[in-house]
């Protein structure tokens, strides 16, 4: 699913200036509604400028209003006239000395609002261990009383731009477990109706493991 350039600046305008619902505007920014609502509440997205999706050409005038009108309606993104250019990273994320005692704050963040993205990607983004990781979720981190789940961006951890990239990939390897999930279960039902899968399921199947 194709997502705004600047997923949580585009929600946060969204919130200030609109009256979809908080549904419309997770479904629309790829982000959980609990974190559209911590964004409302000012305890997500602390510090950043909010985006107009009109201004810049991400949809078309009109609209917001459609998707006010029908708290059904999804908004429909438009597709960028020019392919937008992808920082490369290798190696373990080095975190500043200064920002480190912010990191199990960032990690309750990360497991309160995207429990999907799985622990190596949080080590990766915010330079942390799976030992911290664990005590943070266990509560038997050493600090815990203290810990607040606060956006990692905001904190300088690390920029929108790394957040948004693991968002992105941990929401399509959800969608792609819902669809394997989905084919599994399918399959069973015709095994014990005795039905043959159709070819174009089993090519579907090859391809999806070959993505993850």
């Amino acid at each position: 699913m194709a997502l705004p350039l600047m997923p949580k600046a585009t929600a946060v305008w969204l919130i200030d200036n609109t009256k979809l619902t908080f549904d419309q505007i997770a479904r629309f920014c790829g982000l959980h509604v609990l974190e559209v609502k911590g964004i409302a509440d000012g305890e997500v997205a602390v510090g950043i400028v909010g985006l107009d999706p009109v201004a810049n050409g991400q949809i078309v005038p009109g609209e917001i209003e459609r998707c006010e009108k029908d708290p059904a309606a999804d908004l429909k993104l438009l597709e960028p006239a020019v392919p937008v250019q992808r920082q490369k990273t290798k190696g373990a994320k080095y975190t500043p000395l200064s920002k480190r005692q912010d990191r199990p704050d960032a990690i309750a963040w990360l497991l309160k609002y995207h429990p999907e993205v799985p622990d190596a990607q949080v080590q990766k983004l915010l330079g942390t261990t799976k030992a911290t990781i664990d005590s943070v979720r266990n509560r038997t981190h050493w600090n815990h009383a203290n810990i607040k789940p606060r956006d990692p961006v905001s904190l300088g951890i690390c920029s929108q731009t790394e957040l948004d990239r693991v968002l992105i990939l941990a929401a399509k390897r959800r969608e792609n477990k819902e669809k394997r999930e989905a084919r599994e279960a399918r399959a069973k039902a015709r095994a014990e109706a005795g039905v043959a899968a159709p070819q174009s399921e089993t090519v579907a199947d090859t391809a999806s493991a070959d993505e993850e």
